[in-house]
């Protein structure tokens, strides 16, 4: 039987007229990489807060290591959350340095992991500079630290690739991914659902308060089908719809969703005749971005 760091069970809030979160239930098991999606409004950040007792749920349990969460946990716990709030004028390396100590890490050693952290970051060059002088992408890079910095046992992470570019966003799911192996346990929230497919091992979708989707990233993939085209090309772009299938198409790749009664062969065999030339391509279950889209504009119906 699985151990569960994170336990929601029949949690809802309202705000005024606004039901925020309606009778979500899903737990996190530890040592996993768990994606919460959502679009924007949809109750990723309100039940996060909840959780922490940042806000304060209507009804439901919202459990870390099995109670409520409180003081005592914040040394085992790494909180990004979804508004940023470092000290402008403070220096990049004081800001971990004190962010390690409050953590009850000695000075010397809250020194050297933060210039290890600054280093692994590409940040170690801009450690004397204060925050103000750092782009938003660099920024998010010191507030992770925060987070970060004394590889706490759980972490929850509220939009974690906010202002991070492509690369960035790629070193960041690499240094989740070492983490779950050490074996702590993160929870992060996201509306980008390329990162949840390359590193999640489970996730649940939420859409204005309710859970439309949860279990295994696999399980979740595979019940939409099996079918979809994935390619790389040249030539003609492949179309965004037609009355043989769907798109969605970045760069020179795409993911070709077929519609009713057509196969991958009769689709390859119309995007050749119209001038695509494929260079590589294979089968697979629809991507989480396809089913994201899909099961969100069904919601709003």
């Amino acid at each position: 039987m699985a151990n569960y760091s994170i336990h929601i069970e029949n949690f809802s809030k309202t705000f005024e007229n606004l039901k925020a979160v309606d009778n979500l239930s899903f737990d996190v098991e530890e040592g996993e990489i768990f994606a919460f999606l959502g679009t924007n409004g949809s109750g990723k950040t309100t039940t996060i807060r909840c959780l922490l007792k940042i806000y304060q749920e209507d009804t439901g349990r919202l459990l870390i290591n099995s109670k409520e969460y409180n003081d005592s946990l914040n040394n085992i716990i790494g909180y990004l959350p979804e508004e940023r709030g470092l000290y402008r004028d403070t220096k990049v390396i004081d800001i971990l340095v004190y962010t390690s100590e409050l953590r009850g890490i000695p000075h010397d050693r809250a020194v050297k992991k933060s210039l290890e952290y600054l280093d692994r970051v590409g940040l170690i060059e801009h450690r004397e500079k204060n925050i103000a002088q750092l782009s938003s992408g660099m920024q998010q890079k010191v507030q992770l630290g925060t987070a970060l910095i004394h590889k706490p046992e759980i972490l929850i992470l509220d939009e974690p690739f906010k202002g991070l570019d492509p690369v960035n966003r790629q070193l960041f799911i690499e240094l989740f991914i070492e983490r779950a192996k050490t074996g702590a346990t993160i929870l992060y929230s996201t509306h980008v659902i390329d990162e949840a497919q390359k590193m999640a091992d489970r996730l649940l979708i939420i859409h204005n308060g309710k859970r439309l989707e949860y279990g295994s990233t696999t399980q979740v993939r595979k019940k939409y089908g099996t079918n979809s085209i994935f390619l790389s090309f040249e030539g003609k772009r492949p179309l965004k719809e037609t009355e043989m299938y769907r798109s969605i198409i970045s760069n020179k790749t795409a993911e070709i969703i077929p519609k009713e009664n057509f196969t991958s062969n009769d689709i390859l065999e119309s995007l050749i005749k119209g001038g695509t030339k494929v260079l590589d391509l294979k089968v697979d279950y629809p991507s989480l971005n396809e089913i994201f889209i899909k099961l969100t504009k069904d919601g709003k119906k």
